[in-house]
């Protein structure tokens, strides 16, 4: 089998010759792989540990996001961000946020809002038909959409908490504009793929690490009728919906799938009824699974035997598909470099040997920090 056609056999619960995977690093992990294995390039790494999924892109033609002389650098809605050391990693934190204490709808500054116009879409049907000859074919990514984090970012949390229960029109502005911002990129990209997308890509963060963000009613009032509207729209264009929730969300997975959710992105396994064999036993039939390796568990504080352990657990769990395995977010600083491989090893995708058709890659960039900007943005 080749990437594409494991990662769909596995989606269909067909079976596979081994478990599909796909990858997701700090800029520091993905480093420090790439030193191991003497690699030059992210796509060169992506390779060697048999990551089965690409990503097309719609290229960035809008004005020019500007810079600060402090080192920070404008998001697509007029926020700044700033890269901040923790540890032995550095994020990427919001440092203005345009919109906090903006309480009256005449007071919105809107001249910051972003336009579907800003992106180029022409080559995406050219990168399609290269990436699927070999690759699950993907599009977007996990902030994409992605209201309560992202809003947040130009807004503050706390504020953006309070906005939904308050019915504030505001945030119902500032929700309604991202939401038509990311249908209208989506749509675009995917009419221009002309069915070649094998999955979109969102993000939505409903949980925290004990239990739900908001309540059902809230979810019901603001998210469930504009992601049934989108989700309607992918799967119109053949495309199946992939969405990264972090933290405890089971409790919104029976409504996602009856609006039309396929793949349960990361899959953060902080409490029981978050547990990969809990998941399956409730709503295996139903719903795709991505990642669930507990970055915040065995892979940064365990050993290789602990990691090949809950590799294998899920090996047995999912032994035709329902499952594409991978960490429950990127694998943060600080991890041993001895754990991740044991990830790839145990699951029998990375490379026994590194040869041409892996080090003759096109590099496409040697920018081994590359990052989702959506996520940000």
């Amino acid at each position: 089998m080749n990437s594409r056609e494991r990662v769909l056999s596995a989606y269909e619960r067909k079976g596979y010759d081994r478990i599909p995977v796909k990858h997701e690093g700090t800029p520091e992990i993905n480093r420090m792989l790439i030193d191991h294995f003497g690699l030059k390039n992210m796509n060169q790494l992506l390779k060697v540990l048999g990551d089965d999924f690409r990503y097309v892109e719609a290229r960035y033609v809008g004005p020019e996001l500007k810079k600060f002389d402090d080192g920070s650098f404008e998001g697509y809605w007029g926020e700044r961000y700033a890269y901040v050391q923790f540890g032995s990693g550095k994020y990427m934190e919001s440092v203005h946020k345009p919109y906090a204490g903006v309480s009256e709808l005449a007071k919105l500054d809107r001249s910051h809002f972003p336009s579907a116009d800003w992106f180029d879409y022409s080559t995406i049907r050219d990168q399609c038909k290269v990436l699927r000859k070999e690759y699950a074919v993907c599009y977007g990514g996990a902030g994409d959409f992605d209201f309560i984090n992202s809003i947040s970012r130009a807004r503050g949390m706390e504020e953006v908490l309070m906005d939904m229960v308050d019915d504030n029109e505001v945030f119902n502005e500032l929700f309604s504009a991202r939401f038509n911002f990311y249908y209208e990129m989506h749509r675009r990209a995917l009419e221009a793929a002309d069915g070649l997308i094998d999955f979109v890509h969102i993000g939505e963060d409903l949980g925290n690490q004990l239990g739900p963000m908001i309540s059902k009613d809230l979810f019901e009032k603001y998210f469930a009728p504009r992601y049934a509207q989108y989700m309607k729209m992918a799967h119109g264009h053949g495309a199946r919906v992939m969405m990264h929730m972090c933290g405890t969300v089971d409790s919104f997975l029976p409504r996602l799938i009856e609006i039309g959710l396929d793949v349960q992105d990361v899959v953060q396994p902080t409490t029981p009824g978050m547990d990969i064999a809990n998941l399956k036993q409730r709503f295996g039939n139903r719903l795709v699974f991505q990642g669930s390796l507990n970055v915040q568990g065995e892979i940064a504080f365990g050993s290789p035997t602990d990691v090949r352990r809950e590799v294998r657990r899920r090996l047995d769990l999912f032994p035709t598909g329902g499952l594409f395995l991978g960490p429950s977010h990127a694998i943060q600083p600080g991890s041993p470099l001895e754990n991740v491989l044991a990830i790839y090893d145990e699951a029998g995708s990375v490379a026994r040997e590194i040869d041409e058709s892996i080090m003759g890659l096109e590099d496409g960039g040697d920018d081994v920090n590359r990052v989702n900007l959506a996520k940000l943005f």
